[in-house]
Order: C-alpha cells, then sequence, then structure tokens
C-alpha cells in the first residue's frame, strides 16, 4: 500500500508537470513549497531561482522586470498591502490576472485549515478576448442605436434622452436652456430635381455645418428627414439668435456640391429659450412653433418664441 501510495503522488506530479494549466502551494508562512512549470511563467520564475521564495519575492521579482503579472503601480509596497488585505482572508477565492505579454489567467486559492494555499492558474486569453469582442459589439450595436447612421449625429432617441439628463442638471444648477429647432426649405424639390444622393449629400453637409458652429458640449441631433435640433445650456438670448443666424447664413452661403454641380438650400429655425427649463416638451413645442412662424413669413429666416 505504501508503494502504491508513492506512485500515486507521484503520478499526480507527472501530471501537473505536464498540465497547461499552473499549480503552486504556499506554506502557512507564505513560503513556496512548490509550482509548476506554467505557475512560475506567469511570474517570469524558474524552479531553481524561487526556491523557498514568499510570495512578496515572486512578486517583486516579476514587478522589476516587467514581465509575467501585469502590476500597475507606482508603489508595490501598497499594492502588496492591499493584496494581503484579501489574501488568505476566505477559503476560496477567484479572480482575472491580466499578463504583461497580453495573456489572462483565472486565479483560483483554496485554503487549509493548516494555513497551505492551493493556487491554481489557468489560461483564459481565448475566451477573454471572445468577451472583449463580444463588449465592443454590444457597445457598436448601442451606438448604432442611438445615432442616425447617415450624419453621425445623435438620433431622435438619444437627442431626447440627452437633452431631459440636461435639462434636470439645469434645473438644479439655475441654468437657463436654448433649443434649436432647424429644417431645410423646400426639401423635397432637392430631392425630386437632383435625386436622394443629392439630397443625402445635403443633409451630411449640414451636419457638418452645425458641428462647426456649435461648442463642442452642445448637443446636436437629427430629429428625422431635414428637421435638425441643437440644444444649448447657459446662453443668453442674444447669443442663441447670433448663433442660429450663422448657421442659418452659412447653410445659404455653402452650396453642397453634387457631381460638381452645386445644390443650393436654405433653412428655417425656431429658437425657445427657458430661463427656468422646465421639460423637453414644453421647449421643443415652443421652438417648433417659432420655425412655423419663421416657414409663414417666408422661410429662410430665424424667429424667437418670444417674438411672435
Amino acid at each position: 500500500m505504501i508503494a502504491a501510495a508513492c506512485n500515486f503522488n507521484q503520478l499526480i506530479r507527472d501530471f501537473i508537470d505536464v498540465s497547461k494549466d499552473g499549480y503552486a502551494i504556499f506554506c502557512p508562512d507564505d513560503k513556496l513549497l512548490f509550482a509548476n512549470y506554467v505557475f512560475l511563467d506567469a511570474f517570469c520564475a524558474t524552479q531553481e531561482s524561487t526556491e523557498y521564495w514568499t510570495f512578496d519575492q515572486l512578486v517583486t521579482h516579476a514587478y522589476k522586470i516587467k514581465r509575467g503579472v501585469n502590476i500597475e503601480t507606482e508603489r508595490l509596497e501598497d499594492w502588496l498591502s492591499y493584496v494581503h488585505s484579501v489574501r488568505r482572508k476566505r477559503a476560496f477565492r477567484i479572480f482575472e490576472v491580466d499578463l504583461v505579454d497580453g495573456r489572462w489567467m483565472l486565479f483560483s486559492e483554496q485554503l487549509l485549515e493548516s494555513g497551505e494555499l492551493l493556487v491554481q492558474i489557468k489560461d483564459i486569453s481565448k475566451q477573454k478576448l471572445t468577451e472583449i469582442t463580444l463588449k465592443d459589439s454590444v457597445t457598436k450595436l448601442k451606438k448604432l442605436a442611438l445615432t442616425d447612421s447617415l450624419t453621425n449625429l445623435a438620433n431622435r432617441r438619444a437627442f431626447v434622452d440627452a437633452v431631459e439628463t440636461e435639462l434636470a442638471r439645469c434645473q438644479r444648477n439655475d441654468l437657463s436652456a436654448t433649443m434649436l429647432v432647424i429644417d431645410l426649405d423646400y426639401f423635397k424639390k432637392i430631392n425630386d430635381t437632383y435625386g436622394h444622393l443629392a439630397g443625402d449629400e445635403v443633409l451630411v453637409h449640414t451636419a457638418q455645418i452645425l458641428r462647426r458652429a456649435t461648442r463642442q458640449y452642445d448637443i446636436i441631433g437629427r430629429l428625422g428627414g431635414e428637421e435638425f435640433a441643437v440644444f444649448m445650456t447657459d446662453t443668453d438670448a442674444s447669443s442663441s439668435f447670433e448663433i442660429a443666424e450663422r448657421i442659418r447664413q452659412t447653410i445659404q452661403a455653402t452650396p453642397t456640391t453634387v457631381d460638381d454641380t452645386p445644390v443650393a438650400v436654405t433653412t428655417s429655425i425656431g429658437i425657445s429659450i427657458q430661463t427656468s427649463p422646465s421639460t423637453f416638451e414644453n421647449l421643443f413645442n415652443d421652438a417648433d412653433e417659432a420655425l412655423y412662424h419663421a416657414k409663414s413669413l417666408g422661410r429662410n429666416q430665424t424667429v424667437a418664441s418670444n417674438e411672435i
């Protein structure tokens, strides 16, 4: 039976030595009692050099040569202090660790009552890559769901959500809110005369003008068709009208070129300014009413809701 036990123990060591997973055993005083090649490779260490090393020495070695476990800190002492605050505190612990070379390892720690700590590591780089790819895909899908595919501006849903968030901030900080509703005049004639591709070019050109004419933190959206909107905070009536007029005049003065043919377009703009903003609907409806008034006056002009 003793011989059988010896053979069994040797078999376990043989299997561990050829395993693709890493294994290590630390004594109660955190000295390395045993480790196979895969485990030591995660710290860029060898069996010959790590005999009786403590966990801290193993980590310090990897940190100094900047290989193996990726330790992102300028103060290793602080990092080790945190690790010791969670290490050996539970009978079982599992966590992910990335390596300097880009690989990812899943670490599991099993603590015996006698104080020995068994550590197993498994290479999960492929799974991690799949996870990252899936997250990127979800992020791209979310962006597509909230972005107008033609102009890359916020679509109506995203615009409304963003404006409602900003309106809440305006109310908390007693800031004014301004809405510009912008509609291209006789846009259907452009599609009918030059084709829908030309119409798309006009929409893209308009979006570019809106980006250049507004501040980086203003919210711009394409609400549908040829209708756009801009939301601005903490902007007085004079500045809001000046921005709207700059947009209108720039659109009028810079025709879109389609197949070497200039395609001219004008726009009508309605402005709503609320010093104590309430809801998106109130702000938008006032601007939309001003836009309707601008069109009724002959188009290609800017009208503020307080002028009606």
